[in-house]
């Protein structure tokens, strides 16, 4: 049963094979949306999503799309206006993270800390750089960029990752003040720690384990659903009056 708070939307989530992204797509595709469009590296994982909500009676097509390459979004975005016709929401839910992001400030080398931003915040830049300009033809739109909580707090490691995150909140602000006036609203979730394919390697370590749930008040880690239901109301007219806001998803850590 369709819900409807997307009804007759066009989504388009970046990022939407795995984790949050696909559990957004799925989220979604349960309030009538007119279409989703899912970018993504991972081919097989992101058309696996598309069939899936396609046999649920949404139209929905994958496109390859690195996120941290120009090329790839002019592309994937012109895929998508063509397929459906406009683009009325966008979810930058991309991101990395794992060995590369891990080491302290002096650990870090130059080609870690670039990769690392040319995905993190970089890839968010270029999606809202190649979006907007739909959104603004058609009238306006409401975009969702996945941060981190690592976006709001310290870290003893993680620097390039808290630090890409870090500019993914301010490029979020920025944007919302920038194009509000072209009835764009633009937001930021910042989820907690969160059980994805992403996270699975560290999460298995006892010891990350133990000490990441003793920071999180609930005790326990997010289901990705948890985050797209965030992601969902942001998305939605439900944050009608919201713009430049930070939805914080994190079972308590910030609040410690």
């Amino acid at each position: 049963m369709k819900n409807g708070r997307l009804t007759g939307k066009i989504i388009l989530v970046a990022g939407g094979a795995t984790g949050i992204g696909a559990e957004t797509c799925r989220l979604f595709s349960t309030e009538n949306p007119d279409g989703i469009a899912i970018l993504d590296i991972k081919r097989p994982e992101g058309t696996k999503v598309a069939e899936e909500l396609t046999e649920t009676g949404i139209p929905s097509e994958f496109f390859d799309c690195d996120a941290s390459a120009e090329q790839n979004w002019i592309q994937a975005v012109e895929k998508s206006v063509k397929r459906f016709g406009r683009i009325d929401v966008l979810v930058n839910a991309f991101g990395v993270g794992g060995p590369l992001v891990r080491p302290a400030l002096t650990e870090t080398t130059l080609d870690a800390w670039d990769k690392v931003f040319s995905i993190n915040s970089t890839g968010v830049f270029l999606g809202m750089k190649h979006v907007i300009p739909e959104m603004v033809r058609t009238g306006g739109g409401s975009i969702v960029n996945v941060s981190s909580v690592y976006g709001l707090v310290g870290t003893q490691k993680t620097t390039s990752y808290s630090a890409s995150k870090g500019a993914c909140r301010a490029l979020s602000r920025t944007a919302a003040i920038q194009y509000a006036s072209s009835n764009i609203r633009i937001n930021a979730v910042f989820p907690g720690f969160t059980d994805t394919p992403m996270t699975k390697d560290i999460h298995s370590d006892p010891e990350i384990r133990e000490k990441r749930l003793s920071q999180t008040p609930l005790n326990r880690f997010a289901r990705p659903v948890e985050i797209a239901a965030g992601i969902l109301f942001l998305a939605s007219e439900e944050s009608s009056f919201m713009t430049g806001s930070e939805l914080v998803i994190d079972g308590g850590m910030t609040a410690l």
